[in-house]
């Protein structure tokens, strides 16, 4: 009587590491896939920060009847503005930027965001290195003061240097 050897044979084992490999292949993907999606919400909700501090900060100056001082914001790096610095903001922009950053480039006067995963970004021009920048802008509008219209603030917004979407 023959004796049977127990074990897997090579089909098994081969189909087993094929089996293994896709399953490997797909987390792989979905891992990349939530990381920029990660990436994107905590870049969306900075963005957000930085737009509700330099409203408030907006406010309180047209509140103290200093708006002459808005235009400053124009120039001025909005982290100034923040009660806390954003975990992932480096200070002035250097040489060599680090993905995943926010930076002040103040030779531009630009809040700069260095992506990190430009899965689902299109970018107006394509450079080397993939990088949201945004100026503060005062929006002004005609006010009636009296019998005469005069130029006042309407608002203030972080307008994007270059056109992007993030899909």
């Amino acid at each position: 009587m023959k004796r049977r050897e127990t074990g897997f044979s090579l089909l098994e084992l081969a189909v087993v590491a094929v089996v293994l490999s896709i399953l490997l292949g797909v987390f792989l993907e979905r891992l990349t896939y939530y990381q920029a999606a990660a990436e994107r919400a905590h870049f969306d909700a900075t963005l957000r920060l930085y737009k509700t501090a330099l409203q408030i900060r907006l406010a309180e100056l047209i509140l103290q009847r200093r708006e002459g001082e808005a235009r400053t914001l124009e120039v001025e790096n909005p982290t100034r503005w923040l009660s806390e610095k954003p975990i992932n903001y480096a200070g002035d922009y250097p040489e060599s930027p680090e993905p995943g950053t926010w930076y002040f480039d103040a030779a531009t006067q630009e809040l700069v965001y260095v992506v990190n995963s430009s899965r689902g970004l299109e970018l107006e021009i394509h450079s080397g290195v993939k990088q949201l920048r945004f100026k503060v802008k005062i929006a002004y509008q005609k006010v009636h003061a009296g019998a005469q219209q005069i130029q006042g603030i309407g608002g203030i917004f972080l307008q994007p240097s270059l056109a992007y979407r993030w899909s």
